[in-house]
């Protein structure tokens, strides 16, 4: 019965990492303006694309907020993981005790990327008003 909940369980916990996986692999549509074969050879040549490493909408803040956005996303999971493991633990010490930190340390993570993303934008934005 236990084995049975557990699977049940990671089977649930699965969808949202596949819908994940599938909205970050969709292609992109837009709608908003009508694109061109000179817009696709222009954005090859590298036009209109961020010329400076460190500027507002550059290379570096754009590497930045995606990767703290997938550590995010990966917390907000394990915090999920976490709950369901502490739902499924019956009761039993060292389950119980493991999934607490689990919780914890997922926890951390969202307020260590939140805090990072915080940072890694303002210092951003003060270097390049200057």
């Amino acid at each position: 019965m236990k084995k049975s909940i557990k699977i049940m369980l990671a089977g649930l916990l699965a969808v949202p990492v596949l819908a994940l996986g599938i909205s970050l692999s969709a292609p992109i549509v837009q709608t908003a303006s009508a694109q061109s074969i000179v817009d696709g050879a222009n954005a090859a040549k590298g036009n209109g694309q961020a010329t400076s490493l460190f500027e507002s909408g550059g290379v570096f803040q754009t590497i930045t907020n995606t990767a703290l956005y997938l550590i995010g996303a990966i917390s907000v999971l394990m915090l999920i993981y976490g709950g369901i493991r502490y739902t499924t633990s019956m009761g039993d010490a060292k389950d119980v005790e493991s999934a607490k930190n689990t919780i914890m340390y997922a926890i951390i993570g969202v307020v260590v990327a939140l805090l990072a993303f915080a940072i890694v934008n303002f210092v951003l934005t003060s270097l390049v008003a200057k």
